[in-house]
């Protein structure tokens, strides 16, 4: 495995005989490196940049009115001739406008995630669709496999974002996910560098899918405050909270202090919907709101150093995967 990505191959079909596996095979991909499709992250950019450097870049369909969207899929398509997708979160409104609008635009893969995995997996595999779903834990892992979809996302609670209540680490998911299912595997949650992907495969995923460190990168539509305060991020600074409503991992600021007061008072899930309020994630990661706004990261913004461009940071992910070897014997 210690080689199966190689900047050094040249042939292609050399490089397709020797290096594909599920996941490059499923999504006609280079390296088996999936972008989240991040909430106010996401956009064309992004989503085209990953794609063109080897990836399969996502576009985050839950922070856009569906006519962003459209626009956001059609510039993409202007900006790789590669493989890239939409990422669908069940739980937002306007689902059957959105599924239209990708079905009108041609996009061949969506990954679906918060809500059953049987909403949309057959309409969207009619129509030649690749459907993957992301699920925190390995009962909802089998329910995918039931529903059909052709390949599962097992996301461990150290991601960013909207999060699994049962708080399983991907190190402890990945490998139990694996026993139960034979659909091609993905690991998200808590990887940010190539030795952590190489980790996840030899646990028994296929793929990762990398949202933290792609938050943190030139190309993301997030705004510099945000992106500048993931590189000052250090261990402890984030924290899952809101389980009352729907789980999320949160950057400790003055917005997660009130919460944490709401939750001293008593587990009032009013008053913490009244906190919460709407477009508290817009002001935070779009805007950049440091103080009142929602801040959404995953554990392993603690390893992430500095905001680069897309390119760079898959050439280090793959470099450093490849630089992974290990000998050791017991």
């Amino acid at each position: 495995m210690s080689s199966f990505i190689d900047f050094g191959i040249a042939k292609k079909s050399y490089y397709h005989q020797q290096n594909m596996n599920k996941i490059t095979e499923l999504f006609n991909i280079k390296y088996p490196i999936i972008q989240g499709g991040m909430i106010w992250h996401s956009g064309w950019r992004l989503t085209s940049a990953v794609s063109n450097s080897g990836g399969l870049g996502l576009i985050g369909s839950a922070s856009m009115y569906p006519d962003i969207l459209r626009e956001n899929i059609q510039k993409c398509k202007a900006a790789t001739d590669k493989s890239f997708g939409v990422n669908v979160a069940l739980l937002y409104p306007n689902l059957e406008e959105i599924i239209n609008i990708i079905l009108e635009e041609g996009v061949k893969i969506v990954f679906t995630s918060a809500g059953s995995p049987k909403a949309y997996t057959e309409i969207l595999k009619k129509e030649g669709i690749k459907v993957a779903h992301v699920v925190s834990s390995t009962k909802f892992a089998v329910k995918c496999q039931e529903a059909g979809v052709d390949a599962i996302v097992a996301e461990g609670f150290e991601a960013g974002g909207h999060n699994g209540r049962d708080e399983t680490t991907t190190l402890s998911l990945i490998p139990n996910v694996k026993r139960h299912i034979s659909t091609p595997l993905i690991a998200a949650g808590g990887i940010a560098t190539g030795a952590q992907m190489k980790a996840a495969m030899i646990l028994g995923a296929d793929g990762v899918q990398i949202g933290s460190r792609f938050a943190a990168t030139t190309e993301a539509s997030s705004h510099d405050n945000f992106k500048n305060k993931i590189v000052e991020l250090g261990e402890g600074d984030t924290h899952l909270t809101l389980k009352e409503l729907a789980p999320v991992r949160l950057v400790k600021n003055k917005f997660f202090n009130d919460l944490e007061a709401l939750y001293q008072e008593g587990r009032n899930v009013e008053a913490l919907k009244e906190t919460l309020g709407r477009a508290r994630a817009k002001r935070g990661m779009f805007e950049g709101d440091l103080e009142e706004g929602e801040l959404e990261i995953g554990q392993s913004s603690a390893l992430i150093d500095s905001v680069l461009p897309v390119e760079e940071v898959i050439k280090n992910l793959v470099g450093e995967f490849n630089a992974a070897n290990l000998d050791l014997k017991l």
